[in-house]
């Protein structure tokens, strides 16, 4: 590639780079004006009407001198007025999609509920970062879970 070819890749890919990163500003859909700089402390909520079928696991075993971990994706499906419960994500990064329906976030940064339709997405990890879901939509919502765990949480309930 030329390095006009180069820069002008560059140059498209801008407005999507600038998009991200002002999304990101706002922490997962949290408005501005909650966002938290110090988690707070969230309800510890039950795992109500969920199913959570794995659909593929890569083992990354050994990858780039990592231990044993997997990225495992999975389909979640909230039942109306069902609760993904209560989870960190300290030390297991996640990011979500959300593929049909609505759902409401408690998460340990943001002062206020986030309502995540289809099409949203939130990626979940850090110190201090924890979570919880609520379905009040009436519909089963569906996400797709991408994350990375030790190789024996695999098929652990956690989100």
């Amino acid at each position: 590639m030329t390095r006009t070819k180069s820069l002008r890749s560059a140059l498209a890919a801008l407005p999507f780079a600038v998009a991200l990163v002002a999304t990101g500003a706002q922490a997962n859909g949290c408005p501005t004006e909650s966002v938290l700089t110090e988690p707070r402390q969230i309800e510890i909520m039950p795992d109500v009407g969920v199913d959570r079928p794995i659909l593929t696991v890569i083992d990354l075993t050994g990858w780039r001198g990592q231990g044993n971990f997997l990225l495992r994706t999975r389909r979640l499906t909230i039942a109306p007025d069902g609760i993904v419960p209560t989870h960190w994500h300290d030390d297991r990064p996640a990011i979500l999609y959300m593929l049909d329906g609505e759902l409401i976030e408690h998460n340990s940064f943001c002062a206020v509920p986030i309502v995540f339709k289809a099409g949203d997405y939130a990626p979940e990890f850090g110190p201090g970062y924890a979570s919880w879901w609520e379905n009040k939509s009436g519909k089963p919502a569906v996400i797709l879970s991408s994350d990375v765990v030790p190789f024996e949480m695999k098929d652990d309930k956690h989100m």
